[in-house]
């Protein structure tokens, strides 16, 4: 079904099943916001004004996505937080109800926090949240839908029994948050995870319950760490070992594995192990940062991320806090703060040593006017426009053959850190094999651009594939932040192309290397690359030539984001 004809009966059924009708006034703010601000975004999720950051509670409920996220609705600057709440039928256009939940009780006064929700029996989803209460203790508070048989599940009431689990024996109050979405063990106990940190380091503490609302802490967390600091944001689930689909949260299944995410040092890295469910004891592969072990969902700017099972096609869906890399002053007068990433399917490589990410099939539906290229040959220190397309608002998916790779320039055994090396090596600075890539939001005469590029080096007989996301050129302002992001990619370029996939979209540009196993968000701010004046280029800086094996760049249609407001009657105009 086209996206338009379902827009069309999401909008119809939220009309006059809800009683709920379009703001057209903010419909026309957003429409013309790209002209008024150049910096929001077209089709990546982010609330009309004010600041917003962590997904919360996103969930497939009778047919409707939900997705739940912190936001301040008074200011574009983090405080009185609230659990705002949009919803969807295809991940791409949405939306925004009235707040799901607001701080104006004892046991969250002073904010309701990020948390998960969960699906009970009988379809009863139910949302775990972190209050700050009275005292600016951290505690874990329950809320239920007011009437389940409203899909878009707009009241939600707060439990008389919160807060239902509180920092008692020994638990620091102040590092004592955001629960994770439940799962069920085979004893029909719940579990559910909550972030604290213990003598500066993180764990995730495991509660249980029959009822979902009297909780009893286990003697051990299900992990810890001597190597990080506080948990925040921690995320459980099974993924399938060789499988193409995603896995329900409490599912028992043998052939998995189990993911453990924690967000810390402005980054959310994960591990991978086995959970053995009637034990409830995790054995990991790796731990965090041992061995030079540094897992990551992305290098870049991607934090306090969520992730979900879609009932609906069985997949696990990833979202993320994009916030902004401008400073305060700035995010205020332009009076908003922060976006969400676009909705990632996550599954086990087939190594079963990482997690591969791709956006959503959904996203494509965008896709509008396309140009392309096959074979074409980059000679070394070469560049190639890519015209036709608005490049300030594409999808780019680009591969590369190489033939000269024995060519390859050796690896220094001191370059252990990625980021490092790209911010040293920056796309300017020329090598034998690489860089090569793409240049995006670049103005005409390259002043500005945005680099996102490959590098290969030679290291005892094998191959090492480098990834960069280089922003120290992405803007004649001062001001932006103009970090640049790595990461090695786990390919064998004799056997593989190169490839890249990068979302741009005005002042975010999310980009995927080597089919999902690398992923590097950047946040750009451009003061001449704006709108119809962003170029896209394809680009060789390297001494041997490469060839494009394949480039196809679509022109990205703007998403349908809107405002509703309750109606005692449904009225359309």
């Amino acid at each position: 079904m086209k996206i338009s004809v379902i827009w069309v009966i999401f909008f119809s059924l939220l009309v006059f099943d809800n009683g709920i009708q379009c703001s057209h006034g903010a419909g026309r703010k957003l429409q013309s916001a790209s002209t008024e601000q150049p910096y929001r975004t077209a089709y990546h999720f982010q609330p009309p004004k004010n600041w917003m950051n962590d997904p919360n509670g996103p969930l497939y409920y009778k047919g409707i996505y939900h997705l739940f996220y912190q936001y301040n609705p008074y200011a574009a600057v983090w405080g009185n937080i609230s659990w705002a709440h949009s919803i969807s039928y295809d991940l791409v256009n949405w939306i925004h109800l009235d707040h799901a939940l607001s701080p104006e009780d004892p046991f969250d006064i002073n904010g309701c926090w990020s948390g998960s929700t969960t699906i009970l029996s009988r379809e009863k989803p139910v949302i775990l949240y972190t209050g700050s209460d009275t005292e600016n203790r951290q505690v874990q508070n329950l809320a239920v839908p007011k009437n389940l048989s409203d899909p878009f599940l707009v009241e939600w009431v707060k439990s008389s029994h919160n807060p239902i689990m509180t920092p008692v024996d020994g638990i620091d109050p102040q590092n004592f948050r955001d629960p994770t979405t439940a799962w069920q063990g085979p004893d029909g106990l719940w579990r559910v995870l909550v972030g604290n940190r213990m003598n500066g380091h993180g764990r995730a503490l495991l509660y249980r319950s029959q009822d979902f609302v009297s909780w009893t802490r286990s003697k051990d967390p299900l992990h810890s760490s001597t190597k990080t600091d506080m948990w925040e944001c921690p995320d459980f689930y099974p993924v399938a070992i060789d499988g193409k689909y995603g896995v329900d949260t409490s599912s028992q299944e043998k052939f998995t594995k189990h993911v453990l995410k924690a967000s810390f040092n402005h980054h959310d890295y994960y591990i991978l192990g086995n959970y053995t469910p009637t034990t409830d004891n995790f054995s990991v592969d790796t731990d965090f940062m041992d061995n030079g072990s540094d897992l990551r969902y992305d290098y870049g700017q991607f934090y306090a991320s969520k992730t979900f099972f879609d009932s609906a096609k069985k997949r696990r869906i990833l979202w993320s806090w994009i916030q902004e890399s401008e400073n305060t002053t700035y995010d205020i007068k332009k009076g908003w703060s922060g976006l969400q990433s676009i909705p990632r399917s996550i599954l086990l490589s087939k190594t079963g040593k990482q997690l591969i990410q791709w956006p959503v099939e959904e996203i494509e539906e965008l896709r509008a006017k396309n140009v392309s290229y096959q074979s074409k040959q980059l000679k070394g220190g070469s560049i190639l426009e890519v015209s036709g397309i608005t490049a300030s608002q594409a999808d780019v998916e680009i591969s590369f053959d190489l033939s000269n790779i024995k060519e390859a320039e050796l690896m220094d055994p001191s370059w252990v850190d990625p980021q490092l090396i790209c911010s040293q090596k920056t796309a300017s600075f020329r090598g034998s094999v690489g860089p090569f890539g793409i240049l995006v939001l670049a103005s005409e005469d390259l002043t500005e651009q945005t680099a996102i590029f490959f590098r290969i080096f030679r290291s005892n007989g094998k191959y090492v594939v480098l990834m960069c996301s280089d922003q120290s050129r992405s803007s004649l302002r001062e001001g932006p932040n103009k970090a640049s992001y790595g990461a090695f990619i786990d390919i064998d370029p004799l056997y593989e192309k190169i490839s890249l996939r990068s979302l741009i979209d005005h002042s975010i540009v999310e980009s995927f290397g080597g089919e999902g196993r690398v992923c590097i968000t950047a946040r750009v701010y451009p003061k001449l690359a704006i709108d119809e004046q962003a170029y896209l280029f394809a680009f060789n800086n390297g001494t041997f030539d490469v060839t494009i094996s394949n480039l196809n760049a679509w022109n990205m249609k703007k998403a349908q984001i809107v405002s509703a407001t309750k109606r005692r009657k449904p009225h359309l105009n």
